[in-house]
């Protein structure tokens, strides 16, 4: 693994003074309906296949049109956001997801509403990574990581409710009601979004302009040894973390007969856990600083995947998941305050990086895991899990010690 270097820091005044509560409360609206249009059609499937007359195979398309311009597109907004402004571009993103989600709502035809969720994904993948960036643009790294945990409340809180709300609206009124409900929300965070730019246009303005092209960008932020290191990091975490913890709703089904509706809650538990984090984020940044957070994050994940892996109840596996959730977002709260860090003059470029990385994990963990889970059941990915991500956390940790020696930084 690369050896981490000091990347640059800002000079303490280079941030606006006071960064608009309002404008974080926004932009945690807007990550809130992003995060669950990711999870939001996963519950429709049934009845798309019955509206467009094909298999739920078939039907799965739309998500997977979606989830890849998600995960490839922000490539493209990251360098964006930093060369036009990262919150005009999250707004102008907010308008686009709407309009394409109106698209899904009137769809007539299977191939219509891939395409539409497609656009989808093209649009709103500029979100979160940007909203995570202009944080980091307006907000001095001291307070830095606690703000970050108050905006994933909204990131969070989609994750955690976007399937029960597809569930929910789309069994009460129908699958295109649901595509009409987050539009309404990407309005409302969007317009909002453009008041406060007009009250307050410092907060609009880009910052100074990066030389060379978007790839160039791209390639400066992966020639820094530190920004490698937090990307290798994320990918690791995304792919160990979520190539196991996918598998716990078909766990708790094949182990101990829960239905469809308890695995629902068992798994929301995780949103549940991430919550309790940022609840009490500020408090935990300060008590335990940033290698406390890596070191106690990757015990606790450690922790909780031996007792998925061990659990002789459904009810200890539920209290395993609440235990993943709170210990997933102190380490992974982690990373991405320090991604914010790894290329401050293209932060909006560094952080599509990092996201981008995030998904790779992700695609690639849950197809290694997979043929693993058929053959020996969860428990096996879960013993992984409960090794690796402590391994990693504990190294990420020493990482950031070896960091703040050559930077002459005090980092708990």
């Amino acid at each position: 693994m690369p050896s981490p270097a000091a990347p640059p820091r800002p000079a303490p005044d280079s941030a606006p003074p006071t960064a608009p509560t309002i404008a974080i409360v926004l932009l945690s609206v807007a990550a809130f309906a992003s995060a669950a249009n990711m999870r939001v059609i996963d519950p429709l499937l049934v009845q798309l296949s019955a509206a467009f007359g094909v298999t739920v195979g078939a039907a799965s398309i739309a998500a997977t049109a979606f989830l890849f311009a998600n995960g490839v597109f922000v490539l493209v907004h990251g360098p964006f956001g930093d060369r036009y402004g990262k919150m005009p571009v999250v707004a102008i993103a907010c308008v686009g997801a709407a309009l394409c989600c109106l698209l899904s709502a009137v769809s007539g035809s299977l191939a219509m509403l891939t395409l539409a969720r497609f656009l989808t994904g093209v649009t709103g993948s500029a979100i979160i990574p940007l909203a995570i960036a202009w944080v980091g643009d307006n907000v001095g790294y001291e307070k830095r990581q606690a703000t970050l945990a108050r905006f994933l409340t909204g990131q969070t809180l989609g994750l955690m409710t976007g399937s029960a709300l597809g569930g929910a609206i789309g069994d009460w009124l129908g699958w295109r009601s649901v595509f009409w409900v987050l539009a309404a929300i990407y309005v409302l965070a969007g317009s909002a979004l453009f008041l406060v730019m007009r009250a307050r246009p410092d907060i609009a303005r880009p910052g100074e302009r990066a030389a060379g092209s978007m790839i160039g960008q791209m390639l400066g932020v992966l020639k820094r040894p530190w920004a490698r290191t937090v990307i290798l990091v994320v990918a690791l975490e995304g792919g160990v973390f979520w190539g196991a913890f996918t598998f716990v709703g078909a766990d708790l089904h094949q182990r101990f007969d829960l239905g469809f509706a308890a695995i629902g809650l068992a798994v929301a538990a995780f949103g549940a856990g991430g919550f309790v984090y940022v609840t009490v984020a500020h408090h935990l940044v300060r008590i335990l600083g940033e290698r406390g957070l890596c070191t106690w994050g990757g015990t606790g994940l450690g922790i909780a995947f031996a007792a998925m892996a061990l659990a002789p109840t459904a009810e200890v596996e539920f209290a395993a998941i609440v235990l993943s959730g709170v210990s997933f977002y102190m380490l992974h709260n982690t990373l991405q305050t320090n991604g914010t860090q790894m290329a401050p003059e293209v932060r909006g470029a560094g952080m599509a990086l990092f996201a981008l990385c995030l998904f790779v994990g992700q695609a690639v963990g849950v197809p290694i895991a997979a043929p693993i889970v058929d053959r020996w059941g969860a428990p096996p990915v879960f013993w992984v899990a409960a090794i690796v991500l402590p391994l990693l956390a504990f190294w990420f940790s020493a990482a950031i010690g070896r960091r703040a020696q050559l930077t002459g930084e005090t980092r708990a």
